[in-house]
Parts: structure tokens; sequence; C-alpha cells
């Protein structure tokens, strides 16, 4: 199991000292409450991400990851409860569901902790994409995955019904001081493509108000390659801190943009990472043109693939795919800053990104069909 990276790059594997647990004594606590002993200290490893982790195998022989959420000044966890709401559901999917998720093992609400069933040597999304393994049948089955989630009842589940957070409309026209000492330039400028665009304004506050009168269901919220993991050939969902009632059209969105941002991202870096080294900036229009086009076309079957698998197992309100390809438009300006942190100048492949998410944002409608998003059977759209 895997934390959130940024898009297109693998988690950093960091060994621990056995000492650090000496100041984690709540996940001792958490695995001894769960008669699981605690963690042996060779081997005690933790993966990349901006919450605290660690992942081995406990005295009792169990291989085991403990992760920690954020707690709000009053103690609480949005974030835990949201995590807890989501597997309340899970534990209603049938043992053959197209939506797995790594077995829950137990919380420390106090702490903000859960832990969960070590899936050793899996890979993280981002690194099957990243290797080119995240094939149309990957995507397929992703596909059913969501929608499976999608189609979950959430009576009786205390989901949260809050309205998500992306895209800050409040940041449209100027962000918070305060956020401006926690951004790099890059970031900085990243925002300022889209505050100076009253075009891209206006698309994004239409897409929020779409978005309000769609149909809602159990929706993911944060969903992007390393959110998924690959573990012996069967393909699991994690990380349900921003699991909500929402609108489905932003997890399909999100997909879709996670495949578009990488095409954008290979016509000048080979791999497609944008950590990377970006290159051949001295191509002309028409090299860019051409590896642009040719990059689409490898990826877009992925994108249909995704959607096939999504039809099979939910049918989709007749509005969702243009939604969806709005939100995909956000998801390419979201990817752009969260990898421009560490970065003091916003590279042309950034804007090129964001030249994309704009043309979607701008026209959902027209790009539909350019994305297979192609309608339901029998459907008169």
């Amino acid at each position: 199991m895997t934390t959130a990276t940024p898009a297109g790059q693998q988690p950093a594997l960091v060994r621990y000292q056995p000492t650090d647990l000496d100041t984690a004594p709540d996940v001792t606590e958490l695995l001894g409450r769960l008669g699981l002993g605690g963690f042996v200290a060779d081997g005690l490893t933790s993966f990349g991400g901006r919450n605290d982790n660690w992942a081995g195998t406990t005295t009792s022989g169990d291989r085991v990851f403990v992760k920690t959420v954020a707690r709000a000044p009053d103690g609480s966890s949005p974030e835990l409860d949201r995590t807890l709401a989501f597997e309340a559901l899970a534990g209603r999917l049938p043992a053959d569901s197209p939506l797995r998720s790594p077995a829950h093992l137990g919380t420390h609400p106090e702490a903000a902790l859960s832990a969960y069933r070590l899936l050793a040597g899996a890979r993280s999304g981002s690194e099957v994409a990243l290797d080119g393994d995240f094939d149309e049948a990957l995507c397929r089955e992703a596909g059913r995955a969501v929608a499976t989630l999608h189609a979950l009842d959430p009576a009786g589940a205390d989901v949260d019904a809050g309205e998500a957070p992306l895209p800050p409309l409040g940041w449209l026209e100027a962000f918070p001081w305060s956020a401006v000492h926690e951004r790099s330039m890059a970031q900085i400028a990243a925002w300022k493509l889209v505050q100076d665009d009253a075009e891209v304004n206006a698309a994004l506050r239409l897409l929020r108000e779409r978005e309000r009168s769609a149909p809602h269901t159990p929706a993911h919220c944060d969903l992007r390659f390393d959110q998924f993991i690959l573990h012996e050939g069967t393909l699991y969902l994690c990380d349900w801190e921003e699991f909500r009632i929402a609108d489905p059209a932003r997890d399909v969105g999100a997909f879709i943009g996670e495949w578009l941002f990488q095409a954008t991202y290979s016509v000048f870096a080979p791999t497609g990472d944008p950590g990377a080294p970006v290159l051949g900036f001295d191509l002309d229009h028409e090299e860019i043109v051409d590896r642009g086009s040719a990059s689409l076309r490898r990826h877009i079957p992925r994108v249909a693939a995704f959607w096939q698998g999504y039809l099979e197992c939910r049918a989709p309100d007749a509005e969702l795919a243009e939604r969806a390809v709005g939100f995909a438009g956000w998801h390419m300006y979201d990817r752009l800053i969260a990898t421009a942190q560490a970065h003091a100048v916003l590279n042309p492949v950034a804007r090129a990104a964001a030249g994309i998410g704009r043309v979607l944002l701008l026209n959902p409608s027209g790009a539909v069909a350019t994305l297979r998003l192609d309608p339901p059977s029998g459907s008169s759209r």
C-alpha cells in the first residue's frame, strides 16, 4: 500500500531507524490493540507522501501498513472519519467485487491512525503507468472499480456530504497571503495562469454550478494513478481521506486527466515522468504537433478502455461524460500546480498542459467524442 505522491513520480522509500517508533508510541499501541504485537525493527520502512506512515512485519508475523492522517485543532479528524465511512460501505461488497482496497485492520481514533494489510511487493499505479504496464486491460479494470464505487448505496453510513474543496473558487481571484509563503514561484505562476484567464475562471465556476445540480454518489474525490496499486495482477484502489458524496464526474475526469497529463509530458520527456528532465525544447512547431498527436493516439485508447469498464458496471447520467471532460481540464491545472512545487520557473511543458486543460474547460462537449467517451447503448445523447 502506498500514500499519495505527485502524479508521475514513484513513491520514495525511506528507511526508519528503530528509535523512530519511540516518538510514535501510538503506532505500537494500535498494533497491540489489534493483537499484532509490534513492528520488528529490521526492515521497517516508510513510503513517501504527506502522511507519516510505517510498513513492515510485526512480531506476530503479519505484514502491516500504518498511516496517520491530519487532525483538526480540536482533535477531530475529518479525513479519518471519511476513511472509516468508506470502509463501512466497502464491507458490504461481495468478495468478487471489481472494487478492491487493502484490508483495513483497525484504527486508533485519538491518534488518527489506521492499520492495513500490507501488500508486499505491490507497485503504485504511477510506477505501473511510467513502466508502460498500465495497459488497456488494467484501465478497464480501473473503470469497473470506479463505477462500482459510484454505484454503492450510502444509506445507513455516515458519509460526508460536504462540497469537495477543489477547485477553490475563492482562489480564482486571489489566494490568502499566508498561502503565498507555502508555494514555490512556479506554483504561483501556475495559479496566475488560472487567475488571469477570465474565460477559464468562468468555465470553472460553471463547472461547479453544474456539479451542484448533478446526481451525486459516493466518490473518491482524490483519484490519481498513485491511488491505485497493483499486487499479483490485481488492481486495488486506496487512500480514502477525501471520500464523500459528490459528482461522480470528478473521479472519471481525474482518471482521464491523468492520461492527458502524461501524454503532454511525454512529448518532451520520453518517459512521461513530470519529475524527469524536460528535453526537446528545440523542436519546431511541426515536430511538436506530430509528437503531440502521436502521444494522444497512444493514450486515448486507455481512456476509452476505462470508460468501457465504467459502463459495464454503471449507467451514468446523460451529462456525466461532458462534466468529466471539464474536471479533466481542471485536473491538468491541478497536476501542473502540484508538480511545480519544487521549481522556481514554470516550464513550457507545464504551460502546454495548461493549454490543453483550457481547451477542455472551455469546450467540454467538443472533446467527448475525441476522448471516445461513447454514450451508453440506447442513449439518445
